[in-house]
């Protein structure tokens, strides 16, 4: 089965950071996780919504963003490999922010092989959403903006204005978010055992869900493992891969 990418170990993982000028403590402790453990990473993964949102590329002038992509920058020339995956609030991040950045631009789920013969490890990688198939509503809206005729048609209108609809969609999923059960805002379990029937019973990482944990699952006999990373509340936290094993590191309550 094909990979999408081939890293080198140590590998750090994390998602979910959601950086807004709103929260100087998670870009502060995002900045200094790129200056101390990022740097001492062979590869870094973003698995999704390092954004609170991204309205586009040619945002990257923003005095904000263009700092963030300015740090991610500097890491990736220091000689750490950036991989970046689109999640729900920034999956609009395209080609022109990955160059900006020095990173590879990973399809959501992506196989990445640690390694360069044929026994090194293999994870799978993903944001997570696709996962969460019991909310319906949101699986629809997920198909929409990711329908490239939907974004094509986004991305031509006037910066300004698309700020203003997606200010206005996070209030407005904010709001639905308080009205629906917390069970069907989690992975299903029949969406994981498909996605690793498919690819081959591989270890899967994913974000989105802000549920941090380590399942063990069996699927068709096999016996898989599900990591989820943690999302950033004012400290870093992320999983380290040796080639053996994944391991926390960072704020407790990491996965």
């Amino acid at each position: 089965m094909p990979e999408a990418a081939r890293a080198a170990l140590p590998a750090l993982f994390i998602s979910d950071l959601h950086l807004s000028e709103d929260e100087p403590a998670n870009v502060d402790a995002f900045l200094a996780f790129l200056q101390g453990p990022a740097r001492a990473a062979a590869s870094l993964f973003i698995l999704g919504d390092l954004f609170e949102y991204w309205a586009g590329d040619d945002d990257l002038g923003t005095p904000f963003n263009a700092r963030i992509a300015a740090a991610l920058r500097s890491l990736s020339e220091a000689g750490t490999a950036l991989f970046f995956m689109t999640g729900n609030r920034d999956l609009l991040a395209g080609p022109a922010f990955a160059e900006a950045i020095g990173a590879t631009l990973l399809d959501d789920p992506a196989r990445v092989r640690f390694g360069d013969d044929s026994n090194a490890p293999v994870l799978l990688l993903a944001h997570g959403d696709a996962l969460c198939t019991d909310d319906l509503a949101y699986q629809a809206y997920r198909r929409q903006v990711r329908d490239p005729a939907w974004q094509a048609g986004f991305l031509a209108q006037p910066l300004a204005a698309r700020k203003a609809f997606i200010a206005s969609l996070r209030q407005k999923s904010e709001a639905a978010k308080a009205e629906k059960a917390m069970e069907i805002m989690d992975v299903n379990a029949d969406a994981v055992a498909a996605l690793l029937r498919e690819h081959g019973y591989p270890t899967l990482v994913h974000g989105h869900t802000h549920r941090p944990a380590c399942h063990h699952i069996r699927v068709d006999g096999y016996d898989c493992v599900r990591h989820v990373l943690p999302d950033w509340r004012g400290e870093a936290c992320w999983l380290a891969f040796d080639g053996a094993q994944l391991t926390s590191g960072g704020a407790p309550g990491a996965a």
